[in-house]
This record gives C-alpha cells, structure tokens and sequence, in this order.
C-alpha cells in the first residue's frame, strides 16, 4: 500500500519545489473559513483568529491580490449569539438560527476588516444561481464590480432559506461551505484556492485514529486511493469533513485552479503558502485548454 502511495503522491523535496512555484504567482485567490476557525471549542466566537485573519487578508490586498472570502459559521455564531447550549436539531429552528448569525456574522467581519481599513460586502448564494445563466451572469459581474472597486465579497449559502446546506446528507449543488467555495473560485476565475480547516492537511490515513499517519504535500490526481484515505467529518461546530474538501479539489483541479488545504488555526500562514513554502497540501492543478 505504501508503495503505490508514493507514486500517487509527490513526497521529494525537489519536486514539490517546482510545483508551489505556480502558488507564489497567484493574483485572484479565494480563501475559504471554516466554523472551526471561527469559534472555540466551546462554540463561542474566536474574535483573535478573526482580527488575525482579517489583517492577513487586508495586507494582500494592500498588495493588490484579489482576495474573495467565503465563510461558513452561521449557524455556530447564531448558537453563541442566542445562548442556546448547542445546535438545534429541527431544520426550522437551523434556518431561524442562520438567520440571526448571518447578520451577526458579517458585523463582526465589518468591523474588523475595517480596522484595517478595508470595505466588505455580503453575498449570499443559493443553488438557483448557479443553475440559471442569467443568474451567474449577474452574479460573476458583481463580484468583479466588487473587486474593480477594491471591496471584499464575503460569500455565505442562504442557510436561512437552503435546505441542502443544513441538512446533514443532502450534497445537491452546494451541500457544504467548501464546495460552495470551489464553485465561488470557478465563478471568478481564481488562480487559487485556500481552504482554512481544523487539520494541516490531507494525510494519508485518519491522524485522530492513527498515529503514524503521514501528511501529503502534492496531489495531482484524486483517485480511488486519494478517496479511500478520506476520512469522516471534522468537528462537531462544521458540517464539512475530508470528504468535501476532496470534491472541492476536485472541482478546483478540472477548471485549472490551484488548492491548498491547511489549518485556519494560524491564519497568517495564508503568507507562507503564498510565498511557495510547504504548507498543508497542494492539489495542483489540471491543464485546461481553451
């Protein structure tokens, strides 16, 4: 088994150097957070990681990078919000809880980046959008409209009226923050995609279940043993698990866009993957022809 995963994966150092030399190029990049990020353990909002995040990405685009944000966490700072002792468990009740975080989420978002002096604004996708051409029309122009002006789109599903993203099992269209956040790249044509986690990376094998587990740094191909070392979900405060961030690889690779999966626990390592250093895993992309 070993074997064959070295050859699926690139493990030599000199290799991995020529391929995150493409990364260090990257102009238009859409950095996706999860609930993990955002929150403590205990559910509560996490408001240091988010200054941090929120000077990070205010930097690059003091850079001139083109930065689109896609965030999860509605429901879990809707939770804190409200006091309530965890999740609820009724879709109805989700939606109301959505609803309430969703305004809380993007004051908190505002009022950070504007420490930095920095203008965001919300968008709030449902799947109808990407099914209807003239939709994705409107869409796709008003994240460039967003970007010419040097304002940050701040992407989130609708959870207060998308069944598809709360209901744990239902993967149609969206489904999960992190395909949402592929389907975003694709939109907008990025050059990259950088997904913030609770893990470092994608291993060869569950590391909460097995100790020796290895951490990849390149994948090029996602095969039936990249989906094998996929393990379950992640925390208990998201929806995600590896399992989504492997279809928003795959999304990412076939429309030739970069992806990074690392640990939102440092947000400032956003900096190290954008400088080509070894960080997290590399899903390189796939030539596509025009």
């Amino acid at each position: 088994m070993y074997n064959r995963r070295h050859r699926l994966f690139k493990e030599e150092g000199e290799k991995m150097e020529v391929t995150r030399e493409c990364v260090k190029h990257a102009k238009r990049i859409v950095v996706k957070v999860g609930t993990s990020t955002l929150t403590y353990n205990n559910g509560k909002i996490n408001f240091s990681r988010i200054d941090k995040l929120a000077r990070v990405i205010s930097d690059l685009m003091n850079q001139e990078k083109e930065i689109v944000l896609v965030t999860s966490g509605a429901i879990g700072v809707g939770v804190g919000k409200l006091k309530l002792p965890g999740k609820p468990k009724s879709l109805r009740e989700k939606q109301a809880v959505a609803a309430v975080g969703q305004s809380e989420l993007m004051q908190i978002y505002s009022r950070f980046f504007s420490d930095y002096s920095q203008v965001v604004a919300q968008i709030l996708l449902t799947r109808d959008v990407v099914e209807n051409q003239s939709g994705r029309r409107h869409v796709i122009n008003t994240f460039e409209t967003l970007i010419e002006m040097g304002i940050l789109p701040v992407v989130n599903e609708n959870d207060s009226v998308s069944v598809d993203e709360i209901e744990s099992g239902k993967h149609r269209v969206f489904g999960d923050n992190d395909t949402l956040s592929a389907i975003v790249a694709k939109l907008v044509n990025a050059d990259l995609l950088i997904i913030l986690s609770d893990i470092d990376g994608f291993y060869d094998s569950d590391p909460r279940e097995n100790c020796n587990s290895k951490l990849i740094s390149v994948i090029e191909e996602i095969n039936t043993d990249v989906e094998r070392c996929a393990g379950g979900a992640g925390t208990s405060r998201g929806t995600g698990g590896m399992v989504t961030k492997i279809q928003a690889a795959r999304i990412t690779m076939n429309a030739g866009i970069d992806m990074v999966l690392t640990n939102g626990q440092r947000p400032e390592m956003i900096m190290d993957i954008l400088k080509g250093l070894d960080v997290g895993t590399l899903f390189k992309a796939h030539s596509v022809e025009n």
